[in-house]
């Protein structure tokens, strides 16, 4: 069932305009999810609940690693993309490998583009295409104390080598 709602960017983009012909709005954001908590969790149900559906871009491993750096990640894209696509309020996932997600919300055309209030809507990379086709953007409150670098160095610091 997962695997299903793991979409190239051409099926992501097909179910996308499906969704919007039968009414409904579609919510995107994107991120790296590596090593999933609360904090995901709860960022992606907030994302989901404005919208009808929820699609997530994810960094695929290339990506995070250049963004995150050379032992990063620490979960390769085809696990986080299943976790991903395991959540109830992920209707689908799709990767990119872009430095931004610009070209895959170009692509997908999302109702409305959600990112945690970490962003300024000013900062939110395609926010301006977003609201140029009459869409909206969003950013919804982060659980505080909850990042994946920061458990990582938990972890590292509780358990050395």
């Amino acid at each position: 069932m997962t695997d299903s709602k793991i979409l190239t960017r051409e099926e992501a983009v097909q179910q996308a305009a499906r969704w919007q012909a039968a009414g409904q709005r579609v919510v995107f954001t994107n991120g790296c999810f590596d090593i999933v908590h609360l904090g995901h969790i709860d960022y992606l149900e907030k994302a989901r609940n404005l919208g009808d559906k929820l699609i997530l871009g994810l960094n695929t491993d290339a990506s995070v690693s250049r963004l995150k750096g050379p032992l990063r990640p620490v979960v390769n894209e085809y696990a986080r993309a299943r976790l991903m696509a395991a959540l109830a309020f992920v209707d689908a996932v799709t990767l990119f490998d872009e430095p931004t997600p610009l070209e895959l919300i170009q692509a997908v055309r999302p109702d409305i583009l959600v990112k945690g209030d970490d962003y300024s809507v000013e900062n939110i990379v395609g926010a301006d295409f977003v609201m140029l086709q009459g869409g909206s953007v969003q950013t919804v409150p982060l659980v505080k104390g909850y990042s994946t670098s920061s458990l990582i160095e938990k972890i590292t610091k509780s358990y050395p080598a």
